[in-house]
Order: structure tokens, then sequence, then C-alpha cells
């Protein structure tokens, strides 16, 4: 790795570049709890600055990590220490919102929040919102395919995506898609670098699907004296081929969390509520309203309240948007995973959780995107001693393995990144990471893009 050589011509291109430690410590992190200090960070404004940097790390070795706003959970942001980070925060525009076919074509640093008013104030609607989507960028929601509540109707970030501009290891800029919607030319590419988690290409610019704003959309809060009645509920509305907009389960600990920074009106000496909205026409909304409430109360429901209007829907769901901040609040550091099995597992899964944190005395706080199956257990470390860790890796580690024996894998939307990373051969048999590893090393002979990262 010859870093001063890579700078040399950073500075002869004038793109801006950070080397000082001071200025690059607050890019050694992103949400997981692991730490490394670039030895440069890069900020270009366009793709051919992107182009520059790429070609000039691959031809002196330097490893590159592209980066967005940090919000990883799963440390996908982490470089290698004396690395680059490559901080695509400056290509921040969407460049065109398109009414008449539907799209938004937008550049990676654009957050996620931001987008989703630009079109709803046109009557448009992008579904993919993750929870940290006022923060998050589309770049990054790309890298792991990321989901939210949300997906369970409409389906994750790889269902919006039309077209890319990729920059690849070497420098090559390359384009495919556009605004057609159907399309068989050639290898399906998106799919090869959606949730590639940075280690193929670094994307540059996306055309995104938009669909029409629906019509009408309420909420229900069900309230559970009983965890185990609340996933079943979820389970029970999915077999009855209902399929609302959102399906969110939070137990007693993050309705209790919740509520000490945003309240939001949410029992306390319940053991689980079940956050549901519906969408669609206002005829159709009302009589799945009326199902959804009959299969909640009798699956135990202690009690279904029906949301008087959008103020309170919003505070609903302001609530929920804030969990993950409550929770940090309440520890010294929250350990937050994304486990993802079959929906009629849901149960068995959320019962897991709950009996491995009891084991190794963790307190565990449970959320999840419950239609599609997506468990977040949240450990609360409060010591943060070594032997705490080590009951709280002992405590990941059959979080994962529960979750791969009941037929799941190890993310749903946060990535593997390097948290999860040894968790991989767990999941795939050795040919199957031979394949993924000859794919890296066809588009990135000399491994410079997260090189540490996923494979």
């Amino acid at each position: 790795m010859d870093l001063q050589a890579f700078l040399q011509v950073i500075h002869s291109k004038n793109i801006e570049v950070q080397c000082d430690p001071q200025d690059t410590s607050c890019f050694a992190y992103d949400a997981a709890n692991l730490e490394s200090l670039p030895g440069a960070v890069v900020f270009p404004k366009d793709t051919q600055e992107v182009s520059v940097i790429l070609e000039a790390a691959n031809r002196f070795k330097v490893p590159v990590t592209p980066r967005g706003a940090g919000t990883s959970l799963a440390g996908g942001t982490i470089g290698i220490p004396g690395g680059v980070a490559l901080n695509l925060t400056q290509m921040n525009q969407i460049i065109e919102i398109d009414e008449e076919n539907l799209t938004a074509i937008v550049q990676p640093g654009v957050v996620t929040y931001e987008l989703h008013q630009a079109v709803e104030k046109l009557g448009l609607f992008y579904p993919p919102d993750p929870g940290s989507m006022k923060m998050s960028t589309i770049g990054g929601n790309i890298s792991v395919n990321a989901g939210g509540p949300h997906c369970f109707k409409y389906g994750v970030t790889k269902d919006y995506i039309l077209g890319m501009e990729i920059v690849l290891a070497d420098g090559r800029i390359i384009r495919f898609g556009g605004k057609y919607i159907k399309n068989v030319s050639g290898l399906d590419l998106g799919s090869l670098f959606i949730g590639s988690e940075g280690t193929l290409g670094v994307v540059t610019e996306a055309t995104l699907r938009l669909i029409p704003m629906p019509e009408t959309k309420r909420t229900i809060l069900a309230v559970y004296n009983d965890l185990d009645e609340a996933a079943r509920t979820v389970s029970d509305i999915v077999r009855n081929k209902i399929v609302p907009a959102t399906l969110e389960l939070m137990d007693q600990e993050s309705m209790r969390l919740i509520e000490r920074i945003r309240p939001a009106n949410l029992p306390l000496d319940a053991a689980a509520a079940i956050l549901i909205a519906v969408d669609g026409p206002a005829s159709q909304v009302e009589k799945e309203m009326k199902l959804v409430e009959t299969l909640c109360l009798k699956n135990g429901a202690r009690e279904v309240r029906v949301a008087r209007d959008d103020k309170e829907q919003e505070k609903l769901w302001e609530g929920r948007r804030s969990a993950n901040g409550a929770m940090s609040q309440n520890c010294k550091a929250m350990v937050v995973e994304d486990a993802s099995v079959p929906r009629s597992k849901l149960p068995d899964m959320i019962r897991k959780c709950k009996e491995i944190a009891e084991r190794y005395h963790i307190p565990c706080a449970i959320l999840g995107h419950s239609g599609d199956g997506n468990v977040h257990p949240h450990l609360l470390l409060q010591e943060l001693t070594q032997e705490e860790w080590e009951r709280a890796d002992k405590a990941v580690d059959e979080i994962f393995r529960a979750a791969l024996d009941l037929g799941g894998t190890l993310t749903g939307e946060h990535g593997i990144g390097l948290v999860k990373k040894k968790y991989m051969n767990w999941q795939f048999s050795p040919d199957t990471m031979d394949l993924m590893r000859s794919l890296k090393n066809t588009l990135d002979p000399n491994q410079i893009l997260n090189r540490n990262i996923m494979l």
C-alpha cells in the first residue's frame, strides 16, 4: 500500500481530502461497536472524481471503504487501518423526479427521508424506509438492500432499483438499466451489486421506481399480555392472506424504553404490542381493518386501539422509529442483531432470543418487522467488562445458530459487514463461498474495495 503516492494523485486533481487524525477520527466508526482509523478520507463531488480515486487506489494497492452516513449496524463501513474512507455524502442531489414514468434519478448521498419528502409532495411514494432513514443514504441502502417496516407489503430496496451507474475497483464506469420497467437484456447486474456491501463497486447514481401514494392509511395498536400470542397473531394475519402495509412487533422492554424518550402512549404493563398499518383504497382499508382487528382479538389481544387521526398515527410511528435511540440511551453499549426466519417460525425465534438473553443475564429488547419474519434482538450492555462482552458474544452466536436451525438467514437488512462475517460459513457451503469469492476476485483482483467485509 502506497498511501502517499495515492494522495499525490488526489491532490493533483484537486479532490477534497482530509488526513489529520483529528479530522479523520470521526470516520473510524459506524453504528456497530468497532473502530478503525483511516489514513485519509476523500470527498468526491461527482462520478469522475470517484473514478479517479478508485483508479489511483487500485494502482497503488490502497484499500478503500465506501461510506455514506455511517449508520451501518454490522461494521460495514469500518475499513482497513490506514486505508481510505470514500465519503459519498457530497454527492447528494436528486437529479430528477419523472412523474410521467414514475421514476427518480438520485446520487448515492441523498438521505432516504429527503427523497421520501420530495416525492410525496408530488403524490408519489418510495416505500423502502429503514429505521435510520432520516440519516441513512440511498447508496448505503443499496449496499445492504435495506428494508424497513413497509417491506412486508411493498418489498425492499432491490424492488425499486431500475438502473445504476457503478464505478468498478479499477476506475471503469459502467451503467445498466434505466427508466423502463421490463428489461431482460444481458445479465441481471443489479442483483449482483445490490446488497454486495461495497465489495464489488461503488454506486454513483441510481434510477428508482416510484409508485402512487396510497389513498388511505389507518393504524392499529394491538396490545397483549403474552409475547407468544402477539407473535402468533402475526403468523395468523399472514395465513389469512392479509397484507398490511406494516406489521411491527414491540416487546415490553422496548416499549418501556421508547416511552422514556418519545412518549407514544404505549402500554407499559403489556408483554407486547403489534403496530399494524393498513393502506390502499378507502373501502379496502375499512374491510381489512375489521379483519385484522378480529384476528388480533382471536389470538389473545386484550385491547385493539385504532388511531383516531393522522396526528395519533404519526405519534405511534415516531415512537417506533425512535426505538434504537431510546434503547441506546439506557445502556452503555447496545448490540443490535438482525436475524430473519420464515414467518411461521417467528414465535419460535422470539422465544429463543428471550431464552438465550436470560441464560446469559443480558437485558434484551425485541423489535421486528414481524410480517416478513425479521427479528431485531437488542442486547443492552450495562458494565462493558470483558466478561460481559464475552457473554454477549456467546449470546449472539446462539441467536444466529437458532435462526439458521429454524430455516432462517443471518441478516434481513443490516448486512454482514465485519460483525457477522464469521457466521457466513455456518450458512453457506464451501462451494458457495468459493463462488462468491471468485466474483469478488474477478471484479476486484487487488482486493481494494471493502476487503475485510462480508467474504
